[in-house]
């Protein structure tokens, strides 16, 4: 069993506040081997596959024999060799990280880590107690709950904490799909780009789906999904028919949450809109999904149809104002906890020398 994640503890030195904002993940490179790698870890999630265990053992095994070359080259298409990860999700939440450590500045020690993949979030949080982290925030940043994201990521920290003999203090926030700086940057991300581009004729919030059978059995993220389209809309100003709502990325046979994006933007197209863009409200960081299927693969599908204009409004990154939100939204989830690493440090100092046979070398 683990310590604490050092091999050396002082009473004397002040515990560190650490935030660990988390995202779904990605392979190490865009080969098949490094795809069936990421494939299998992430689809043996129980959380994001709900069905017979031994059952999708067999499934599975078939998937990766297939599925992975075709991955590869998706993200082929998006890998980029000038940025210093690659792959575009890793690199747009290492800027994220970048940007609230410039934020907080020492008070605050940020760290990222992946649900799937490289950075772990294991291999993270390790790193982050090492450096005398005692009160840890994790911030999962998807926006709106689900219990294959949010959920799969809280049993990634507890299984974590399940061979630690001595726990960090743990807030962790699950969801923030509804919060006022959160929707404001969306609108702004929208109204920018308005502003550069006008206005389509319809604006769709497109989500990444899940099987509708989760939304029977109790999952929230339909509805907060429907909550974060309808915010946003009221503060646009946006009359009923000029959004939408849909769900991209079914897989399988079993129905999933709809309207699917694909069949919409068809639908759309052949009953005479000519001009969409396109927001994806759950993601808080570009990756395969929204760059490919969503940038790429969908439009193809509107203009076959007959649409004529196809606009995919990035998704909110490192923008300032996102950044803004993230600083907030951290500051308000670490409420009670000091960051006076100064005053902590004098109590602590003062108890070692009251009980120094309690330092441990």
């Amino acid at each position: 069993m683990k310590y604490s994640g050092r091999s050396q503890f002082d009473h004397s030195e002040p515990p560190r506040i650490g935030v660990l904002i988390t995202n779904l993940g990605t392979p190490d490179a865009p080969t098949a081997p490094a795809l069936r790698r990421y494939l299998k870890e992430f689809l043996s999630d129980p959380r994001v596959i709900e069905v017979n265990r031994l059952l999708w053992w067999f499934i599975l095994r078939i998937i990766l024999i297939f599925r992975p070359a075709r991955s590869a080259k998706a993200y082929q298409s998006i890998w980029s060799e000038d940025a210093a990860l690659g792959s575009p999700l890793a690199e747009n939440t290492r800027k994220q990280a970048d940007a609230l450590r410039a934020e907080f500045g020492e008070s605050v020690l940020i760290d990222w880590g992946m649900r799937y993949g490289k950075p772990a979030i294991a291999e993270r949080i390790d790193a982050m107690l090492e450096q005398g982290v005692r009160k840890l925030l994790v911030l999962p940043l998807y926006p709106q709950y689900s219990a294959s994201t949010t959920a799969s990521t809280f049993d990634a920290v507890a299984k974590d904490f399940v061979s630690r003999r001595w726990l960090p203090a743990l807030r962790f926030v699950d969801s923030y799909h509804t919060h006022p700086a959160y929707i404001a940057a969306l609108c702004s991300s929208i109204e920018q780009h308005w502003q550069s581009h006008s206005r389509a004729e319809k604006l769709v919030f497109t989500y990444h789906g899940v099987p509708l059978r989760y939304l029977h059995a109790g999952d929230p993220y339909h509805c907060q999904c429907l909550r974060t389209t309808r915010m946003v809309a009221e503060k646009l100003g946006l009359k009923k028919e000029e959004y939408i709502t849909t769900f991209q990325s079914r897989f399988g046979r079993e129905a999933w949450l709809q309207p699917y994006t694909d069949e919409t933007l068809k639908t759309l197209a052949s009953e005479g809109c000519k001009s969409v863009q396109l927001i994806c409200p759950g993601f808080s960081a570009d990756c395969l999904e929204t760059i490919e299927e969503i940038g790429e693969e969908n439009r193809d599908y509107f203009i076959e149809a007959g649409g004529e204009s196809y606009e995919y409004i990035a998704a909110l990154n490192d923008r300032p104002e996102h950044i803004a939100f993230l600083k907030s939204l951290i500051e308000e989830n670490l409420q009670g906890w000091s960051t006076d690493n100064k005053t902590v440090s004098e109590k602590q100092k003062q108890l070692a020398d009251e009980y120094p046979h309690n330092r441990i070398n």
